[in-house]
């Protein structure tokens, strides 16, 4: 049983190693940082004041951000002015062309996960902009969310978990074109969901703090590093949580299971 518990550990660890989980977790972050910033910006600069300061208190919310970092970063997403009468709508589609950087990268991510091939490029880009989409809508709502919709903080955490993983699951099926069936995805999409959801209480207790004391020592740049250092912990987690979710789905206990469950179609 010990050996095969270890060979179990050696197999587990081969698969993340191969999958290069730090490296990709770093792209993730930077093209999230690059091109899916730009979008969140050109969106606010075109959105009306509620949408920009429920824009605002969803990312407060996610990154625990008050003081002067959450006053800066309500005046970034107030920059109405020049913003929105000289990008266009040119600007608005450039942007979201080069958002999709950050929808590619993730599929790839999860076509090393799944050991398939790329899928062509022609068939993928619709998928790419829908998810996009998607994800700037469940961004928006953050804040609502975790206020349970006003029935609490226990209630917004189990809607929270739930919606995540739904989004992971989601997300698996839509940029891997289906190739892949809903019951082996969903051990990845509870272990994603989970891990981003406790990574971001987490980040409570320590974000505002750092954020803060970046700010006074090293002036406006410093929440950006520290703000990158936090997203390079978020696809840590979700990159590792997609891998495991794998190696789960391929184990014959969870193949069992599956095919027991009357309700699921075995994928």
């Amino acid at each position: 049983m010990e050996s095969l518990r270890s060979g179990a550990a050696a197999r587990l660890v081969s698969r993340l190693t191969a999958l290069n989980v730090v490296e990709g977790s770093v792209r993730l972050a930077a093209q999230a940082f690059l091109t899916a910033l730009p979008l969140l910006m050109t969106v606010a600069a075109f959105a009306p004041g509620w949408l920009q300061d429920l824009l605002a208190d969803s990312l407060r919310t996610v990154l625990g951000v008050r003081g002067d970092t959450l006053e800066e970063l309500r005046e970034v997403f107030s920059a109405t002015g020049p913003t929105s009468n000289t990008t266009g709508a040119v600007g608005v589609v450039v942007t979201l062309v080069s958002a999709t950087a950050f929808s590619r990268a993730l599929q790839a991510v999860c076509e090393r996960c799944w050991h398939l091939p790329r899928a062509p490029v022609r068939t993928a880009v619709w998928r790419w902009v829908l998810w996009l989409v998607v994800w700037l809508a469940y961004l928006l709502l953050q804040a609502p969310l975790r206020d349970g919709f006003g029935a609490g903080a226990l209630t917004g955490l189990v809607l929270s978990l739930l919606s995540a993983t739904l989004l992971w699951w989601w997300s698996q099926h839509l940029l891997l074109g289906g190739r892949i069936g809903w019951t082996r995805l969903l051990p990845g999409a509870v272990l994603a969901g989970g891990g981003s959801v406790l990574l971001s209480r987490a980040a409570h207790a320590v974000l505002p703090a750092a954020m803060e004391r970046s700010l006074a020592e090293f002036g406006p740049l410093g929440p950006v590093f520290t703000f990158l250092s936090w997203l390079i912990a978020v696809f840590l987690v979700a990159v590792s949580a997609l891998a495991l979710g794998e190696y789960v789905a391929s184990t014959a206990w969870y193949r069992a299971v599956a095919r027991w469950r009357p309700f699921t179609r075995a994928g």
